[in-house]
């Protein structure tokens, strides 16, 4: 890949946003690399948890719609929904990492993923209205969910840029640490979860998901009693209660295709 590196460690595969010399921007081809990197990963069933980060000091500062001609423009956007659409569907948990600037479709690329670190270093703004643009990769469907339809207005209508403290006070960035820190901090966070039940956290990453989508309290019930059937009768059950009674840390199983719990 030209514009992506994919690193693997520990059950951890780490996804470089590498454009430094724009701060990532995101061009047609970075488009089609990150939903071909998005979907490999789902279906090779190896890793455990993802991170998405940049390279040179930021995580991406939007779409880069400099080199688009007239024609261009349908494509370009049918690609980068493909890879909103493929970063939802990951079962595995994900982790944004995010130095320097996160704007635009960067900051919904952040806001695609479960959890998201941030250096206190790091901006954020829906830049969208300031290009005389709305709301792309995801936006408009992941602001109200995380913060509300009045907030998420808010946010959108005036595209101000928001520091990371700012940001975690609303709920929109998990943990804010030193630059310095983050790597530290990031590869916690993916160790517990790539030690972790892997079928359970895809599970509970699919209810949760289901949850925010609509979903009446009815489905949640059935979802989560199919999904338990398929958790207690798994190995990695049987793992945690050995493990339990004999006083030790439990070791899981390598992750497996999760098939899904139905409504």
């Amino acid at each position: 890949m030209e514009f992506l590196r994919v690193e693997r460690s520990g059950g951890v595969v780490t996804v470089v946003m590498s454009r430094p010399e724009k701060k990532n921007a995101v061009n047609l081809a970075m488009w089609r690399e990150l939903a071909g990197a998005f979907t490999a990963i789902e279906r090779l069933h190896t890793d455990r948890v993802m991170v998405l980060t940049g390279d040179g000091g930021d995580f991406c500062s939007g779409a880069d719609l400099s080199s688009l001609n007239d024609g261009d423009t349908l494509d370009f956007m049918s690609d980068a929904s493909e890879a909103a659409r493929a970063l939802h569907a990951l079962t595995i948990p994900t982790i944004a990492k995010v130095d320097g600037v996160a704007v635009g479709a960067g900051w919904n690329l952040a806001l695609g993923c479960d959890l998201v670190v941030a250096t206190d270093r790091a901006r954020f703004s829906q830049i969208f209205v300031r290009r005389a643009l709305s709301l792309d990769m995801g936006g408009s469907w992941l602001l109200p969910r995380l913060v509300g339809l009045q907030k998420a207005k808010e946010i959108a209508f005036f595209g101000d840029m928001y520091s990371a403290r700012e940001a975690a006070g609303l709920g929109l960035v998990t943990r804010v640490v030193a630059p310095d820190d983050i790597d530290a901090a990031v590869g916690e966070l993916a160790g517990r979860l790539a030690a972790g039940p892997a079928r359970a956290l895809a599970l509970t990453k699919q209810l949760l998901d289901s949850a925010v989508e609509g979903g009446s309290l009815e489905q949640a019930l059935r979802m989560e009693s199919q999904a338990q059937v398929n958790n207690i009768g798994g190995a990695d059950a049987a793992e945690a209660k050995a493990a339990f009674l004999e006083k030790r840390t439990p070791v899981f199983g390598a992750p497996a295709a999760i098939s899904g719990v139905p409504a």
